[in-house]
């Protein structure tokens, strides 16, 4: 069973440096507002866990995913002086995750092929 499914999830998860967690928190914040108006992004929040967070994030497909990218890439370099990115997942089916392993290879994800599936 194949699936029609084009979306694409990118799946990061950050420490917060000690005592950094409120600023981390504001960026945050930062990242929703500016995501809010990606019209190919389907879902995107933070979830915590004491100084852990995780960025849970869908988009159409690979294009709406790099534009994305594109987009936070200024807020992502912010984040990345109060928090270390420890694990990055890439979900999709290989036909849109084709078109991101070279734009985001320096984040080194690691990619999970959708094999089957449906979206409503």
């Amino acid at each position: 069973m194949a699936t029609q499914d084009t979306c694409c999830t990118i799946v990061p998860y950050f420490k917060v440096h000690s005592g950094k967690l409120q600023e981390f928190k504001a960026l945050c914040q930062r990242c929703v507002e500016k995501t809010e108006n990606e019209t190919g992004c389907l879902y995107y929040g933070f979830s915590f866990d004491g100084d852990q967070s995780h960025c849970r994030e869908g988009y159409r497909d690979a294009d709406a995913a790099l534009a994305h990218v594109q987009n936070i890439g200024p807020l992502l370099t912010e984040v990345l002086k109060v928090a270390d990115l420890t694990k990055i997942e890439i979900h999709g089916p290989e036909k849109e995750l084709a078109k991101l392993r070279g734009p985001l290879a320096d984040l080194k994800p690691q990619y999970f092929t959708l094999e089957y599936g449906f979206r409503r």
